[in-house]
């Protein structure tokens, strides 16, 4: 399976560019679910959503539509990664569990000060949930800040994918890679424009690729050749994995006409 998306969905600038003129905000979500087949949250990153954000959300797209979830960053740039059980016992309260079968991978992303630790990595992957039910049960062990406002029920139970994101020149290591793959934790393919290390080894069943800009982090986009370029490398990680693409690379309205341009390349681009 591969998909192709972008991250987030909520920029001023898109309107009027990649949004139609007059198109209301509170439909944005639903325009753009009609062209893509995945967004990855991102608010989610930031501060603890309500469920019935991750419902409306999941309301508003179509039945074969995926949501990639960004975890907390109280959990990968305050915390640390240390002591996580609180931490995600909120995340996964705070309503990830209401977007049922469109719940897709959740992304982890640690800061560039954060160095490879084997041991605090280990810790974290053992306290993820890997299903929906171990979510479920994960999330009632919620503190205060959540009472009132969390789910802790799933519809069904489901397998959840993790994936991780790194931006530490320590992690070009193959104990790294050999941690990741013992706890079948996907390595996010993170371009960079050359900023950050691009780490390309497969983990997992699931390759997680998130495209920051081909020359500027953020900004550039990504001409016909370097997409053909990761048109390749995604066809040929498609042979061992799921693979899911999200484009990041937002400043200047590039993001949604990259991946779209991405999917048609690849044939799954959604015939809706």
């Amino acid at each position: 399976m591969i998909r192709v998306g972008i991250s987030g969905w909520r920029y001023p600038p898109w309107r009027g560019q990649f949004y139609p003129r007059g198109l209301p905000q509170r439909r944005e979500l639903e325009y753009a679910a009609g062209l893509l087949s995945t967004i990855e949250i991102n608010g989610s990153f930031y501060a603890l959503q309500r469920p019935e954000s991750y419902r409306s959300w999941a309301e508003q797209t179509p039945d074969d539509f995926v949501f990639s979830v960004k975890g907390g960053r109280f959990i990968t740039h305050m915390k640390r990664l240390a002591e996580p059980e609180t931490g995600l016992a909120n995340f996964f309260a705070s309503g990830v569990l209401a977007l049922g079968p469109k719940l897709g991978p959740v992304l982890w992303q640690l800061p560039p000060t954060f160095g490879f630790d084997a041991e605090r990595l280990a810790a974290f992957f053992q306290a993820l949930p890997r299903t929906t039910s171990q979510a479920a049960d994960l999330a009632a062990r919620h503190d205060h800040r959540l009472d009132g406002r969390a789910l802790t029920e799933t519809d069904a139970d489901r397998p959840v994918r993790h994936a991780m994101e790194v931006r530490h020149t320590s992690f070009e290591d193959q104990a790294f890679v050999d941690l990741l793959r013992e706890h079948d934790i996907a390595l996010v393919v993170a371009d960079t424009a050359g900023k950050y290390p691009r780490l390309q080894e497969v983990t997992s069943d699931l390759i997680y690729v998130r495209l920051h800009g081909d020359t500027e982090l953020y900004v550039s986009g990504y001409d016909e050749q370097a997409l053909d370029r990761w048109a390749a490398r995604i066809r040929d990680w498609s042979q061992r994995a799921d693979v899911f693409v999200y484009f990041d690379n937002d400043a200047k309205v590039r993001a949604p006409v990259d991946a779209m341009a991405l999917a048609d390349r690849l044939g799954v681009a959604p015939d809706r």
